[in-house]
């Protein structure tokens, strides 16, 4: 961590409209100058100097929903519906993971978000210690949950206490890049009263939830056979939403969920390409906006999405919701972009600077080469170029917390090969005789 100035380049701050040509100057964890030009300050004590010609700077992605070890399970138990994805396939093989497969899983991930410009996932699952080691030790930033189940009064238990142990133990850890949540998984699989305990806890320790609510037609029926109630007005009756929330997913919500959603505040982790993946339909993404509620935009896991490539996320959640809407104007790619970055920051309850650049905010900067076919003609709009046309392989640098982590293509603090090896080695015990 140190000084570091990237100049010559096109500043998109997401702060502000547009971008200019100009300069963006990191001292330490934030961000000490943004400027148009030329940049004419003192040279002295800078440790680096980056040429941005014909390059764009922005803030780093930040991905609201995943679940990062996942990335073992990558197009494995593809094309089936949710529920019988999810119970048939995916819960048995979970089962036989240990911390060795989560700790290398989490590794690929964080990788693959590294190099596709992500600088901040959140991630609910188990092991959860060993997904920490790795955000620790690859310089990523994280807002982890150990992921709470109530199949039986002992999962509960067990699932509580580990669930608080995390907290204990990784809350502001790593400089601050580790933040924490407490994360039900979702109604279906935690008793209410188990729920309620949650929110307990949520409240003795003053963190968010995040949960998965809504996602299936199926969901949604089940939920209100069994309690007379959609899963978001059982939340609310249930005492959820009296803690700050992001709720994943929300396809299958109805006008009342929504107004419910709004008057406590709920936050969303949109994730347009699980959901189609899944055929689990389309979120009102737009009618959320329109509430004034917090979207941000997430991947899911690799196994419900195959990537965690979210400048897809950004295109798909612009495309999708003009084509649904019948509304070309309904999701611009400006607002893809402010959702891809300083609206997922405050999605996950982050700074409220987080994902732009400018004087004060964390450094978590990234830059993408223009100089290729498809970010031509320059004379257009590159903030369209940005979203409609651009991909994650364009990421040649990235900057997380005011340390380069990424250098043309190369990953500076991670072992990419050997990440490969071990995940090969894993999955070979995992899926024998599979």
């Amino acid at each position: 961590m140190g000084r570091i100035l990237i100049e010559n380049a096109t500043v998109v701050p997401v702060s502000e409209d547009g971008y200019f040509e100009g300069y963006v100057l990191v001292d330490g964890q934030r961000i000490a100058e943004v400027g148009q030009g030329a940049y004419n300050g003192s040279r002295d004590g800078l440790d680096r100097i980056i040429d941005g010609t014909n390059k764009l700077v922005m803030p780093g992605l930040i991905n609201t929903h995943g679940h990062a070890s996942m990335t073992m399970l990558r197009s494995y138990a593809d094309d089936l519906p949710l529920q019988e994805w999810l119970f048939d396939h995916m819960f048995p093989i979970e089962d036989k993971m240990n911390d060795d497969d989560i700790y290398w899983g989490a590794q690929l991930a964080i990788l693959e978000m590294i190099k596709g410009g992500t600088t901040t996932f959140t991630d609910m699952y188990y092991f959860m210690d060993n997904v920490a080691r790795a955000t620790e030790e690859s310089g990523i930033r994280a807002v982890l949950s150990r992921g709470m189940v109530g199949f039986s009064p002992e999962k509960a238990a067990q699932t509580k206490q580990g669930a608080i142990e995390f907290v204990e133990k990784w809350h502001g850890a790593a400089n601050g890049r580790i933040m924490t949540m407490f994360g039900p998984h979702a109604p279906y699989t935690c008793p209410n009263e188990f729920l309620e305990e949650v929110v307990e806890v949520s409240a003795k320790y003053e963190l968010p939830l995040q949960i998965h609510l809504s996602e299936t037609a199926f969901e949604v029926k089940e939920s209100i056979e069994k309690h007379g109630k959609t899963p978001i007005q059982l939340m609310a009756d249930l005492g959820i939403f009296d803690r700050p929330t992001i709720a994943a997913h929300c396809v299958h919500v109805t006008d009342e969920d929504i107004e419910i959603m709004k008057k406590y505040n709920v936050h969303v982790a949109h994730n347009p390409d699980s959901n189609l993946k899944l055929g689990s339909g389309v979120a009102p993404a737009l009618k959320f906006l329109e509430a004034g509620l917090t979207v941000g935009l997430g991947t899911d896991g690799a196994s419900s999405n195959n990537n965690l490539d979210m400048f897809e996320e950004m295109r798909m959640a612009a495309m999708l919701h003009k084509g649904v809407n019948q509304d070309a104007i309904a999701i611009t790619a400006s607002k893809a972009l402010q959702m891809a970055t300083n609206e997922g920051a405050k999605a996950l309850f982050l700074e409220p600077t987080l994902g732009t650049l400018q004087a004060g905010a964390l450094a978590d900067i990234i830059l993408v080469d223009m100089e290729q076919p498809h970010f031509y003609p320059r004379r257009h709009n590159l903030i369209a170029h940005l979203v409609y046309s651009a991909g994650s392989r364009d990421v040649t640098d990235v900057i997380i917390d005011g340390n380069l982590v990424m250098e043309d293509r190369k990953v500076l603090t991670m072992d990419e090969k050997r990440i490969y090896a071990e995940v090969e080695r894993c999955c070979n015990r995992l899926f024998e005789g599979a």
